[in-house]
C-alpha cells in the first residue's frame, strides 16, 4: 500500500476513499497525478451485507470492492493514502489547505469531496439495527433479494406512491406504513386499492429482528405485523460540512450542486458519488467518481500546458 509520505502537497487530495473517490483517484493515477486520499473509514453501507445491480460486482460485500478497489488505486505509485478525518479546509494562495482531527495539514491545487451523505435514522427500536440489511432505501440495490416477500414501505405522501409503484412489480403482498390518507390525491388512494395495496395509518413504534432481519413490526396500539422487509425513505444531511464552509452551493434537496463534470460551485472544487446524487449506489458512485478524476485532470492540464 501507498501510504502517505512526507510530500504534503498534492495535485489533488480525494476527501472519501470509498468507490467514488477510489474511482476519481485511478484516474488522476493513471494520468500521472500526485494524488492524496483521506479517508475516516466510516462508510454509510458498512452494515449493507451486499451489493447489486454493479456488472462485474452482483452480490460481493461492499467491502470486499472497497478493498479490491484500494488495492488497484493504490498500485498506481503517484497515488498515496491517509487515514484520517478531515475536519477543516480553507483556499490557499495556489488551491487549498485541509486538516485532519489530529492537526495534520495538507495542500492540494484541487479538491474532490467524495464524502457522501449521512442517513438521520428515526429513534424507532430495531431501525438502526436493521437498517441497509431489512430495512432498506432502493428496489434496485435490494429489491430482487426480497422478491415475493411480504413487503412495508415507510414513508408519506408523494415518496411513499412512488416506491410502491417501484415494489409492487416485485412483489403483491406489499403494504403503505403510516401513510395517511390526507397525503395522498384521490387518483393515488383509487390507484392504490386496484393493486390491493393495504394502508395502515398506525404509528411503528417497534421493528422486532435477528440480528437486522426483520421479523415483524410493532404499532403504537400493541398490535402486531409480520414483514420479511420495509423500504424506508430517511431524511439525510451531508457528512461533511466543509464543502458549504469553503462556499459550495447545495441543491433545494440537500445535495452538493454540481454541473455535468461534476465541478462544484466554487472553482477548484469537485464533489462525486452520494453527496452530489440522488441515484444513491455504489455504481453511480464509481461513474462519477471516473468523471470528476478526467474533470480534474483536464483543469490541471489547461491550466500547465
Amino acid at each position: 500500500m501507498n501510504v502517505m509520505s512526507n510530500h504534503h502537497t498534492y495535485d489533488v487530495i480525494i476527501i472519501g476513499g470509498s468507490y467514488a473517490g477510489l474511482s476519481a483517484a485511478m484516474s488522476l493515477g493513471r494520468s500521472l497525478k500526485n494524488v492524496l486520499i483521506i479517508d475516516s473509514g466510516m462508510p454509510c453501507n458498512r452494515q449493507t451485507p451486499h451489493s447489486h445491480n454493479f456488472l462485474t460486482q452482483d452480490g460481493e460485500t461492499p467491502s470486499a470492492i472497497a478493498a479490491k478497489g484500494m488495492n488497484q488505486v493504490l498500485t498506481y505509485d503517484t497515488v498515496k493514502f491517509h487515514q484520517g478525518k478531515v475536519v477543516k479546509g480553507q483556499k490557499a494562495t495556489t488551491g487549498f489547505k485541509v486538516e485532519t482531527s489530529k492537526g495534520e495539514s495538507f495542500s492540494a491545487l484541487k479538491l474532490i469531496f467524495a464524502t457522501g451523505i449521512e442517513d438521520l435514522l428515526p429513534d424507532r427500536k430495531g431501525f438502526a439495527e436493521c437498517w441497509g440489511i431489512s430495512v432498506i432505501h432502493c428496489p434496485y440495490c435490494h429489491g430482487y433479494e426480497f422478491r415475493k416477500r411480504k413487503t412495508g414501505i415507510l414513508a408519506r405522501g408523494e415518496r411513499a406512491f412512488h416506491l410502491a409503484s417501484l415494489v409492487k412489480n416485485l412483489t403483491n403482498d406489499l403494504t403503505l406504513l403510516e401513510s395517511a390518507k390526507t397525503a395522498l390525491t384521490s387518483f393515488q388512494l383509487q390507484k392504490l386499492k386496484e393493486k390491493n395495496i393495504q394502508l395502515m395509518d398506525k404509528e411503528v413504534i417497534e421493528l422486532v429482528h435477528e440480528k437486522g432481519k426483520l421479523t415483524k413490526v410493532i404499532f403504537n396500539d400493541y398490535s402486531e405485523m409480520d414483514f420479511d422487509a420495509i423500504y424506508a425513505a430517511v431524511p439525510f444531511r451531508q457528512h461533511s460540512t466543509i464543502p458549504e464552509e469553503l462556499g459550495c452551493e447545495l441543491t433545494e434537496q440537500g445535495y452538493l450542486k454540481v454541473n455535468h463534470f461534476q465541478q462544484t460551485s466554487v472553482p477548484g472544487i469537485f464533489a462525486c458519488g452520494d453527496n452530489c446524487s440522488m441515484m444513491r449506489s455504489v455504481v453511480n458512485a464509481v461513474a462519477t467518481g471516473s468523471l470528476a478524476g478526467a474533470m480534474v485532470n483536464k483543469e490541471l492540464t489547461e491550466e500547465h500546458f
